[in-house]
């Protein structure tokens, strides 16, 4: 039997249920079913239902991170400009991704909003690191010192524009249909953001 194979589709059969139904409602035996496998086949290769979803989570994680990291082969000096650029652009494609199942959103979404145990492990190992380096990048490109708590609400800032429009996609574009998601459309998206919050950040001044 092929053993990588078998884990494999056993990830991506929970992927597609459980970002449907939920973790709660979703049952080893159909997502064995979905993936051609024995229905012992989550204990053994998981050590259960629990195990197999921390591990979905966070092999979405690493997918995503994997084809769009948040400094794509720029160098080590690149202008924070530059950083903050490529920070927003991959940020945008890893939830936008034409090219990926269309599980890998759903899942994180119903996640953020039905949250289980799992998304502790998930903010530490993935999330904070980008949020952290996030914030790191907001205090380089301040030019002055700004309170810790200036300098963490810049950077939800950010983050808040770019998830905007995978959340409530739906209704933006039904709002403004002639704005679009493509890959055209989130080059755009990233000039738009990077220069917003480059204006925002440098001009910041509290009422």
């Amino acid at each position: 039997m092929d053993q990588g194979g078998t884990r494999l589709r056993l990830l991506k059969a929970a992927g597609e249920i459980i970002s449907r139904k939920g973790f709660r409602a979703a049952t080893v035996r159909e997502i064995c079913a979905r993936a051609g496998a024995n229905v012992a086949s989550v204990k053994y290769y998981f050590g259960g239902k629990k195990r197999l979803y921390e591990e979905l989570l966070r092999y979405s994680f690493e997918e995503s991170l994997r084809n769009y990291p948040p400094d794509p082969g720029l160098p080590r000096d690149a202008a924070p400009e530059e950083r903050l650029r490529a920070f927003i652009r991959s940020f945008l494609l890893r939830l936008h991704d034409e090219g990926r199942p269309s599980w890998f959103g759903k899942l994180m979404t119903r996640e953020m909003f039905e949250p289980t145990e799992a998304l502790d492990q998930i903010v530490e190992r993935a999330i904070k690191p980008l949020a952290l380096l996030l914030r790191d990048l907001v205090r380089q490109l301040a030019g002055r010192d700004l309170s810790e708590q200036e300098v963490l609400l810049c950077g939800v800032s950010v983050s808040a524009q770019c998830q905007h429009f995978f959340r409530a996609r739906a209704v933006v574009t039904r709002i403004y249909p002639e704005l679009t998601l493509d890959r055209q459309g989130i080059e755009n998206l990233t000039e738009h953001i990077q220069a917003f919050s480059l204006a925002a950040i440098r001009g910041y001044k509290k009422p």
